[in-house]
């Protein structure tokens, strides 16, 4: 089951995202089979990070947890928190992917 992981950065912490985005990118890498999607979040103007959101399919919630955990913007110190939602996909790649009733 896929969990959401939503991400928001500390603000005026750019540099620690500038500082750490190839670590990060190497632990999605290494986590490619389970990423469903995986995307920065920005400002209405399109200026800036403010964050991130990780669909991540795994087993559990700890799973997920521990994805999220060793992350190194995490370790980095750069998000002012993390969420982590359980999500139940309806429709995927333009398709439904609801079970008829």
């Amino acid at each position: 089951m896929p969990f959401l992981i939503l991400t928001f950065d500390k603000t005026g912490h750019a540099h620690v995202r500038d500082a750490h985005r190839a670590d990060h990118y190497a632990h999605l890498r290494a986590h490619q089979a389970q990423l469903v999607a995986s995307g920065g979040l920005r400002d209405d103007a399109d200026e800036h990070f403010i964050g991130g959101a990780i669909m991540l399919d795994t087993d559990s919630r700890e799973a997920a947890e521990e994805f999220a955990n060793t992350d190194p913007f995490t370790r980095a110190g750069l998000f002012e928190r993390v969420e982590i939602i359980r999500w139940r996909p309806a429709f995927l790649g333009g398709q439904s992917v609801i079970a008829p009733s």
